[in-house]
Parts: structure tokens; C-alpha cells; sequence
């Protein structure tokens, strides 16, 4: 595969899996959202702290430590933040 058919496939692959999200918020149905998060190889306790230093570093107006702590998160940690902001997107919208 060429690396542009490549990168093409993996948008492609990208899209369908926000499309998922989309649908899951639509249908307030977490389990594409749960395949995400499930095989993180975290424990409770890491993903706990994960939340409490976001919350705490989105609440203080330095945004340069907020923007230096999240560049720093690998692509587990970022995955457990978008899932979070999804749920709390919907607990916060809901009808």
C-alpha cells in the first residue's frame, strides 16, 4: 500500500469510527465508546488521576501548563479524555 493510499485508508478508517461516536451520542449507547476505553491497559487508579489533574488544570487560567501537561499525555491518556469529555457532553445535555 502506498503511504498516501495509506493515509487515506486510516481518514477513511478515522471517519467511520466518528461516525460511530456520533451515532453512540445520538443513541446515548456507550459501547463504541466503551471499545475504546476497555482494552487501555490502565489501572482505576491511573485514569482517576488522569481526571483530576484535567479538571484541575482546565480550571487555572495559566493555559501554557495545560497545553505543555496534555502534549505530554500519550494516545491512551488522550482516548480516556475524549471518551470522558463524550460523557459529560451528554450528562450535561441531557433532555
Amino acid at each position: 500500500m502506498s503511504g498516501s493510499a495509506q493515509h487515506q485508508h486510516s481518514s477513511e478508517q478515522s471517519q467511520e469510527i466518528d461516525q460511530g461516536v456520533m451515532e453512540t451520542l445520538r443513541s446515548r449507547d456507550h459501547s463504541v465508546l466503551a471499545q475504546q476505553i476497555d482494552p487501555l491497559s490502565c489501572t482505576h487508579n491511573d485514569i482517576v488521576e488522569l481526571l483530576a489533574q484535567y479538571l484541575a488544570l482546565s480550571e487555572q487560567e495559566d493555559d501554557e501548563i495545560f497545553d505543555a501537561w496534555f502534549d505530554e499525555l500519550n494516545q491512551a491518556q488522550h482516548t480516556v479524555l475524549k471518551v470522558f469529555e463524550v460523557y459529560r457532553g451528554q450528562f450535561e445535555h441531557q433532555e
